[in-house]
């Protein structure tokens, strides 16, 4: 972590007597006791409970509190549901979080333009939710989509098992109104394609809170699919599953989903959720949609593919529950490798066409290091999430994992590939950057951070390597 401003959590109580004057009552957590809860978010190995607590229900609250941090010079750590796994919502002492979690109003759903407004507290599923009864869907899904907010999809660009077909949280996010550093306010695109003025929302989504705190979006919906039938495919071998995903898209079909577990995370989800897996090296979902004629050539197809690399099983789902029961131990994959012990959930991402070579090299990291991993991911658009399994109350043991994460990381850039895909850096991958990135190419992002927050007050210590960021130079030097 980076030095701390003594003198701000010296003025605490001048700070958090402004933020009550200027935000309702109940909207400021300022007893340590309360605090303690934000210490840290999904990424538990790191902790640091924060000076203050603000829980804004609208934009202008939101504003409010950003203008009283920004005349105290006081850092600010944006956060949502607190989800995030590569520690972007961790607090430093001397900052305030701002949380987003009681904007939950759904304010407007216009089926006929395909869109619904939110504010950005709202959970992944809850959008879904509320679209049901029309037919209509959200299509990013992060596993955590139970607990995730938009206002995290939005700073994580968060994906899901549905991404292959529908893209990510960019591709759509229609529009957007968010709160600067210094508290103005400010909207990008809007419900309609082709909205007014410079097209920043790119830019925006996916920035993990180093630019403003998103509080309202406009997300592009769609019709629900006439049906969908998933398959499970079953291989005794890891590098023929991963040759499998990447033979299925070089042959021009479009799965809505392709999902991977290998062995490791079979037998936790077996023991765990009795999703009737067979027992074998690697396990692909692979979900189709369209019409009944569609699905049907689909799935011929997918099967002529697999059939060419001797599956040990091939499973087609023909009703409603045994669609959710292939679906159910994906579903609970963390869960159920929890119950192993501590591991470090990665994101790095790869092309598709250097999955098998990826999984064979992680297995020999993975022996290399001593530390056994479970790989479970996206495979459709090779977002990789190998979970590494470690002892965190045996020394040592957090920082091999540390280590056998960063090589793994570092693997998927020799891939071709880059360091997350929608967990985001966060303090996990920050002082990796350089190897993803030139000094050039860090220069030109620190500029545009420097741009929209002058003081580097948003979320500091995050994304950007410390010895390179702007409160790192002036506190060191």
């Amino acid at each position: 972590m980076p030095p701390v401003d003594p003198s701000i959590i010296a003025r605490k109580a001048e700070i958090v007597a402004a933020l009550c004057a200027a935000l309702p009552d109940g909207a400021v957590i300022a007893d340590p006791d309360e605090t303690r809860a934000y210490e840290c978010d999904a990424l538990t190995a790191y902790r640091c409970a924060p000076l203050a607590v603000v829980l804004p229900s609208s934009t202008e609250e939101v504003a409010a509190a950003m203008r009283v941090c920004a005349a105290q010079g006081v850092p600010v750590i944006p956060r949502g549901a607190g989800t995030s796994l590569a520690g972007g919502a961790l607090p430093t002492a001397d900052s305030v979080v701002i949380g987003t979690m009681r904007l939950r109003e759904i304010l407007q759903i216009d089926t006929d333009n395909r869109f619904i407004h939110v504010q950005t507290g709202v959970t992944n599923l809850s959008v879904s939710a509320a679209l049901a009864e029309a037919g209509f869907f959200y299509a990013p899904d992060p596993s955590s989509q139970l607990a995730c907010t938009i206002a995290g999809n939005i700073a994580m660009n968060s994906g899901g098992a549905h991404c292959l077909k529908y893209g990510v949280t960019t591709h759509n996010l229609l529009g957007l109104r968010m709160v600067l550093a210094s508290g103005e306010i400010v909207d990008l695109g809007g419900p309609y394609p082709g909205a007014g003025g410079l097209d920043i929302r790119g830019l925006i989504c996916g920035s993990e809170g180093q630019l403003g705190i998103v509080t309202e979006a406009y997300l592009r919906i769609l019709p629900r699919p006439e049906g969908a039938r998933p398959m499970l495919i079953g291989f005794d071998d890891a590098e023929t599953a991963g040759e499998c995903v990447a033979r299925i898209i070089r042959s021009g079909v479009l799965p809505v989903a392709i999902e991977y577990m290998d062995d490791v995370c079979l037998r936790a989800v077996e023991d765990f959720a009795r999703a009737g897996y067979p027992d074998c090296a690697a396990v692909l979902i692979v979900e189709v949609e369209g019409s009944p004629d569609e699905i049907d050539a689909q799935t011929a197809h997918i099967r002529e593919i697999a059939s060419a690399l001797d599956p040990v099983e091939f499973r087609t789902s023909r009703t409603e529950a045994e669609s959710l029961a292939i679906w159910k131990g994906r579903k609970s994959a963390f869960g159920a490798m929890g119950r192993l012990g501590d591991y470090l959930c990665l994101d790095g991402t790869v092309p598709v066409s250097k999955l098998p070579q990826t999984l064979r090299r992680i297995g020999e990291l993975s022996a290399e290091h001593g530390l056994e991993v479970a790989n479970v991911f996206h495979a459709g658009d090779g977002n990789m999430h190998p979970l590494i399994l470690f002892d965190a109350n045996r020394p040592g043991d957090l920082a091999r994992a540390e280590a056998f994460g960063r090589d793994i990381l570092r693997l998927c850039v020799d891939m071709g590939g880059c360091l997350t895909g929608e967990h985001g850096v966060g303090v996990e991958k920050r002082d990796l950057m350089g190897a993803q990135y030139g000094a050039d190419d860090l220069a030109i992002q620190m500029e545009i951070k420097s741009a929209l927050d002058p003081s580097w007050l948003l979320n500091p210590a995050k994304v950007f390597p410390l010895e390179e960021s702007l409160p790192y130079r002036e506190r060191a030097g």
